[in-house]
């Protein structure tokens, strides 16, 4: 037996993304968070969090890493620490559902920050914008067999595009949750999801 699943839009959603100083869960630093929620199916910019994080070890960073973000040592040399700002992304997610683009990298680093910072995970809901993005596609090509059959674009900006929302510039942590909230909507519409269980 299914268990009943709210309406979509009943449900608080934060849209979360994380800079991080390379893309090794077990090692790399957080270097910023960027959270917006959506509520009653709007993205509430006034409601929006984001900090930059002070690592314990900033010559952690990598340099790929700075190239795509541009954070440097002394960018976060005076940043709270990742326990102050963990206390606030744990206050939001423990409101509703967790949104991410990718969410196999972000919820780790996420469940490692928690687990180093002595926290429990509150184990929020997660959608994931990639795999609605993978959904829609498998969607599209059940409704047209004969269709020409075209990868969707897993990269957060190339999606955008192809679905016609505006260019941001990426790699800061408050626009990329932005830009994932705004991805979501545009899915959910095309999945035509009513449900959270019709999201995940």
């Amino acid at each position: 037996m299914l268990w009943p699943s709210p309406p979509w839009e009943g449900i608080t959603y934060w849209a979360l993304d994380l800079e991080t100083g390379g893309l090794e869960v077990r090692n790399d630093p957080i270097l910023a968070v960027g959270m917006v929620p959506i509520r009653a199916g709007a993205i509430r910019l006034g409601e929006a969090y984001a900090s930059l994080v002070r690592p314990d070890a900033p010559e952690g960073i990598r340099p790929d890493s700075m190239r795509a973000h541009h954070l440097v040592p002394h960018d976060v040399r005076e940043a709270p620490p990742l326990e102050a700002v963990l206390k606030e992304v744990d206050r939001r997610l423990r409101e509703g559902v967790l949104l991410v683009h990718n969410a196999a990298l972000d919820v780790r680093f996420l469940r490692r920050a928690y687990r180093g910072a002595g926290l429990s995970w509150p184990g929020p809901p997660v959608v994931d914008t990639v795999a609605l993005l993978l959904k829609a596609a498998r969607r599209a090509r059940f409704v047209d067999p004969d269709a020409p059959e075209i990868e969707p674009e897993l990269n957060l900006a190339a999606a955008r595009r192809r679905v016609h929302l505006p260019d941001y510039g990426a790699h800061d942590a408050l626009t990329d949750a932005i830009s994932a909230a705004e991805l979501f909507l545009v899915l959910r519409r095309r999945l035509a999801a009513k449900t959270l269980r019709d999201l995940r």
